[in-house]
């Protein structure tokens, strides 16, 4: 694993409190390492895997199976296998990026949309869990983009709920409410992995990316009961007026499973979420000789509106820290994503020694880069290239912005999905 996410630190460090911020996204980033959080939450004593308060002798076991999903699925699973090796029978990740593994099958599909590439690549799944049966274990890896991932439609086809969704991101969306939609749209998210597995024991390992940390939200809940109901997102529906703008006949909404029966032999436990890396911001930042809260670890709202707040939030010598998740309410056709977006709407309210950063921990802020930074730098290089920072948020063109004054954060894939981290310091006067 990478010793350092953020490639082009020593490229856009370029002021002392440019790197000091930096230097506390880095902290937050490492300290939820992918395959830190399996080592910290899983151990192996003999045959005995320690998952929490529970045991599992892998000698009961006829077959061993690793299927994940999301972007911190192909991380977790070489870590799985690194950890359980010719314990594991076989299995199937499906996330963002590939690379091959001796003992699961590594798939790549789309995000944030679903495809027919998804939809294969789930059939492969739903295959694999549903041979299970009573003697076997299924160690489900659950993260963040597992919805648009792991994509089987029920009640509308491939592009129509391509469209949905497309929508409901423009729209401005909660991340819940589109999840609410998507579950009753499938056959695999809501519970409906659980009930395809049954009655194999499934051990499910939750990589929250969610506000909150509402395990039946990440990826839909697959493995978890679902809460919500066809009403529920029938309501989510006509809140957006989501049938008549994307002109499609009523979606056959259906109800996920409500029988406990389904549910009694799985087992899901959180393994990492954004407040383990908002506890290593902070401690970086107090390292630093700032003064450091933090301020939410579910932070929500329009990114351009939250990114202004941030702004004129720190007094001199304090650092602001969050986490969550910020939406764009899309009217223009730009190129950019949420933590762009919010740096953007930050710049016109940057003082002297102010500094704002929003990146997406999983290193890819809808595109290439991971978020941006607004400071005095950024408003200086605008300036001089005659650029309108309204301008460009009227677009919604965050990327080329933030790509033409050299305010962007480059991580790549980072293996990791525990939401955005967010900061706004204020170097002493």
């Amino acid at each position: 694993m990478r010793t350092q996410f953020i490639k082009n630190l020593s490229s856009i460090a370029k002021t002392p409190a440019r790197r000091d911020a930096l230097s506390i996204i880095e902290a937050g980033l490492k300290a939820v390492r992918t395959d830190l959080a399996i080592r910290a939450k899983l151990k192996l004593k003999g045959n005995v895997l320690v998952a929490g308060r529970r045991k599992y002798d892998l000698k009961k076991f006829k077959h061993v199976y690793v299927v994940g999903f999301g972007k911190a699925s192909h991380a977790a699973a070489a870590e799985l296998e690194k950890m359980l090796g010719s314990k594991i029978s076989g299995g199937i990740v499906l996330g963002t990026v590939g690379g091959k593994l001796k003992r699961i099958r590594t798939l790549v599909g789309t995000h944030p949309l679903p495809s027919m590439r998804n939809i294969s690549a789930t059939g492969e799944i739903m295959a694999m869990i549903k041979k299970a049966d009573s003697n076997d274990l299924i160690i489900a890896v659950v993260s963040g983009g597992g919805s648009a991932l792991l994509c089987r439609p029920s009640g509308v086809k491939c592009d129509e709920l391509a469209f949905i969704t497309k929508t409901l991101m423009r729209c401005g969306a909660e991340i819940s409410e589109e999840n609410i939609v998507r579950k009753h749209l499938s056959e695999i998210l809501g519970g409906q992995f659980a009930r395809l597995a049954y009655p194999a024991t499934v051990l499910g390992l939750v990589f929250s990316d969610v506000p909150g940390d509402d395990i039946g939200t990440v990826a839909s809940g697959p493995t978890i009961m679902d809460t919500t109901t066809v009403e529920d997102a029938a309501r989510v529906l006509a809140k957006y007026d989501i049938i008549k703008s994307c002109s499609l006949p009523d979606c056959d909404l259906a109800e996920t499973p409500k029988d406990p029966v389904f549910f009694r032999r799985v087992h899901n436990m959180l393994v990492v979420s954004n407040g383990a890396a908002l506890a290593a911001m902070k401690a970086k930042a107090k390292a630093l000789g700032y003064r450091a809260r933090i301020l939410s670890k579910s932070l929500q709202g329009e990114a351009r509106s939250v990114g202004g707040k941030l702004a004129i939030m720190p007094f001199p010598g304090e650092a602001v820290i969050a986490g969550g998740e910020t939406t764009v309410t899309v009217a223009g056709r730009g190129r950019g994503g949420r933590n762009q977006e919010l740096a953007l709407g930050a710049l016109k309210h940057i003082v002297d020694g102010t500094v704002v950063v929003s990146c997406n921990s999983d290193g890819q802020d809808n595109g290439p880069a991971a978020g941006g930074i607004a400071d005095l730098k950024t408003k200086e290089a605008a300036k001089r290239l005659g650029l309108s920072s309204d301008a460009y948020l009227a677009k919604n063109d965050s990327f080329p912005f933030m790509k033409k004054t050299g305010s962007q954060i480059l991580t790549g894939p980072t293996g990791i999905n525990i939401s955005d981290l967010m900061l706004a310091l204020r170097k002493k006067i």
